[in-house]
């Protein structure tokens, strides 16, 4: 565990100007940088510097912790109204033939397949299809809840729920009533893109807007459903565009309390409108994670989602800010994967997650959707069993 003497003592010892360390002085007595302060990180700040400062937040916040869950992800279609420049996933009404729509049978038995293993969620996003509304998926809910009464269902980006709410001509907060009574429990971070109308216009310009995307995030943090927040991040944005984007979100944080944790999410460039586009390196990677545990104040984790980065480098973001690696046993979200990711077909057992985050120095912490801890792996018997779990 790094003390704020040696973390005084790294810093006084660097190569870095009067301005970076005021903004260390700031993060050891854990006062708030500014936006302008989280833009100088970004263009002046090295790896080593945020590294340094983000292990020290995550350490000070978690010890060597790092969590995982068991979930199952289950994406009902790809077929989408929505036309997003970066997406590699979706397939428009009119290229249906290319994409597909599972029925409420197979997301059902999809959902008994995995009856007597130890999962805690089912996560449920998809293409936003013009013939799955509100009340087919607050029924469908309701009926995964019958087979699996104690699993907790998160479900439905923003910009999902904001077409479902539009086309059934209800408020948000209706909306998201009617699926709370059936028995959705949260919300996922997705949809969020990057929020100044500069870069959204451009790559997601008839989705719902950042305005939107917030609002139905407060409605569920006031109805009592926590959610998470994303960032993707590596494309045409700026650096002040990420700032901008993180700062909205500490706002709503401030406000509700109502995030779990913050998913910096990188761009792939594989099979989409923006192939052009140079993907971001890996140290802009670890700078980007680092820089958001020390900006995102207010919350209480920070996530690397591993399939997209692949197992190594998401080794290597839990010594810059990261306390969350997700993991797998089906991952049959093709979300990053239709996209280049890094891990085409992932799949972990628990033992090979855990023993992932061993490899680094860390304790591998099961835990809840809500971060209430489940069972600590730090020294477990593998000779017993053998237990697999899935992706956040």
């Amino acid at each position: 565990m790094t003390s704020p003497d040696q973390v005084r003592t790294l810093v006084s010892l660097s190569n870095v100007d009067a301005a970076l360390k005021a903004i260390a002085d700031k993060v050891l007595a854990e006062q708030r940088i500014t936006p302008e302060e989280g833009i100088l990180l970004y263009e002046k700040a090295d790896l080593n510097f945020v590294g340094m400062l983000a292990n020290y937040i995550r350490e000070k916040r978690h010890g060597d912790k790092v969590f995982f869950n068991h979930n199952i992800h289950i994406e009902p279609t790809n077929i989408c109204v929505y036309d997003c420049k970066f997406c590699s996933y979706s397939r428009l009404l009119k290229h249906k033939e290319e994409g597909w729509e599972m029925s409420e049978e197979q997301i059902l038995e999809k959902v008994r397949s995995y009856d007597g293993q130890k999962i805690t969620e089912v996560h449920i996003v998809g293409g936003v299809h013009p013939k799955m509304g509100l009340q087919y998926f607050a029924d469908l809910i309701k009926k995964i809840k019958e087979i699996r009464p104690d699993i907790h269902v998160k479900a439905f980006t923003a910009v999902e729920l904001h077409y479902m709410c539009k086309k059934a001509k209800v408020s948000y907060e209706e909306g998201l009533r009617i699926l709370k009574e059936h028995g959705q429990d949260s919300l996922p971070g997705g949809g969020a893109e990057i929020f100044h109308p500069e870069i959204r216009t451009i790559i997601a310009e008839d989705k719902c807007t950042a305005d939107e995307w917030l609002a139905m995030h407060e409605t569920a943090h006031k109805l009592g459903m926590p959610s998470n927040a994303t960032m993707l991040y590596g494309h045409i944005e700026t650096f002040a565009h990420r700032v901008d984007h993180m700062e909205r979100l500490r706002q709503l944080q401030d406000k509700t309390g109502g995030f779990n944790t913050f998913i910096p999410l990188k761009f792939r460039n594989g099979g989409n409108q923006m192939s052009h586009i140079k993907e971001s390196s890996i140290i802009e990677d670890l700078r980007n994670y680092a820089i958001g545990r020390i900006y995102m104040d207010n919350f209480g984790h920070v996530k690397a989602y591993w399939p997209m980065i692949g197992r190594q480098i998401a080794q290597l973001s839990l010594a810059y800010g990261v306390d969350d690696m997700d993991g797998t046993i089906d991952d049959t979200t093709k979300i990053y994967s239709m996209a280049g990711a890094e891990e085409q077909s992932p799949s972990l057992t628990t033992r090979q997650l855990t023993e992932l985050i061993k490899q680094v120095g860390r304790r591998p912490i099961e835990r809840d959707t809500v971060y209430n801890v489940v069972k600590d792996y730090t020294d477990y018997d593998w000779g017993r069993e053998e237990v697999v779990v899935s992706p956040n």
